[in-house]
């Protein structure tokens, strides 16, 4: 596989624009899904079936679930295949463990390990606004984050190799950019 030929695509336990992100993330080119164990019990409430996702997917797709310890897919970072680490979208509890450099689930410790190596990351941060509208699984909501949520997502935007994105829009230009950057473009296939 060559060096640093793919994205690698966490989910967290958020809902936030989900369908958007995975459209966004069914577009890309070289991507492998990484579900924390949260990511994957809200998929399947979103109707998201992980049975389902290959078929979703580009070929070659890979789908990483957290069932270890010690979050061991971390490692394929270090084997050079993966040249951004996407988190989208992203739980506050996840956006504050990043921000405070905690690593206890895959998409954490994925964040981490990346920033230590240099490869850039985009975390696309549900509560970003003194006022969020957002669709649960049966609704839309209005959802008012505390100071420290919104205090968490300006730490994060100070670390290292970190982007973070606040919408679907900002997410598919920072997707956009990062395309740019290596010199690829977007998957028009319709797998």
């Amino acid at each position: 596989m060559p060096t640093r030929s793919r994205f690698a695509w966490c989910i967290t336990g958020s809902g936030h624009f989900l369908d958007e992100a995975m459209a966004l993330a069914q577009r890309l080119p070289g991507l492998d899904l990484f579900l924390s164990d949260a990511g994957e019990e809200v998929l399947g409430i979103y109707g998201i079936r992980l049975e389902d996702l290959r078929s979703r997917f580009a070929p070659g797709f890979r789908l990483v679930r957290d069932k270890t310890a010690s979050a061991v897919p971390v490692g394929m970072l270090y084997e050079d295949i993966y040249h951004t680490v996407v988190i989208a979208p992203a739980t506050s509890n996840t956006v504050a463990k990043c921000a405070f450099g905690i690593s206890d689930t895959l998409p954490t410790n994925m964040f981490a390990q990346a920033g230590k190596l240099r490869i850039p990351g985009i975390v696309f941060a549900c509560d970003t606004e003194p006022v969020v509208v957002t669709k649960s699984p049966h609704d839309w909501v209005t959802l008012r984050p505390r100071r420290i949520e919104l205090d968490n997502v300006d730490r994060l935007r100070e670390i290292d190799f970190c982007r973070v994105v606040a919408s679907p829009a900002e997410l598919e230009a920072a997707l956009e950019k990062r395309l740019h950057e290596l010199s690829l473009t977007w998957n028009t296939s319709s797998s």
